[in-house]
């Protein structure tokens, strides 16, 4: 289970960086080359929405199956427990949603800088020729 849990942390770490790289301030020498990698590891990267989606299911099944902790036949270390496991789907969410909201996000940036670099190109070859 932890191995699942990784590899999309990894995904997520890998979008994160790619998109920090995208949109620095300052990085104009190396705007062509990174958005060429940009460009190739969106397939790829596209593997983490039907993962990331199985793994928002495996959640809600987990919670939904969860048995409660009420009551006083619910000793302290079981509350404990039942409070970490709580959390820890609640930490496992977020990170789902932030790796599916990051490659959304990835993927429309490339894409805009993708027609902005389209359009610059179009606009230096018709200023020639004026």
């Amino acid at each position: 289970m932890a191995l699942e849990w990784a590899a999309l942390g990894a995904v997520t770490a890998a979008e994160a960086i790619i998109l920090i790289l995208l949109t620095l301030p300052g990085t104009q020498g190396l705007r062509k080359g990174l958005i060429a990698v940009a460009r190739t590891s969106l397939q790829p990267l596209l593997a983490v929405v039907p993962f990331a989606l199985f793994l928002l299911l495996e959640i809600y099944w987990k919670y939904e199956h969860l048995p409660e902790c009420k009551g006083p036949t619910c000793s302290v270390a079981e509350q404990d427990r039942h409070s970490k496991s709580v959390f820890k789907s609640q930490r496992n969410g977020i990170l789902v949603l932030g790796a599916l909201l990051l490659y959304w996000v990835l993927y429309r940036v490339t894409a805009m800088l993708v027609s902005l670099e389209r359009v610059s190109n179009q606009l230096k070859n018709l200023k020639p020729s004026e």
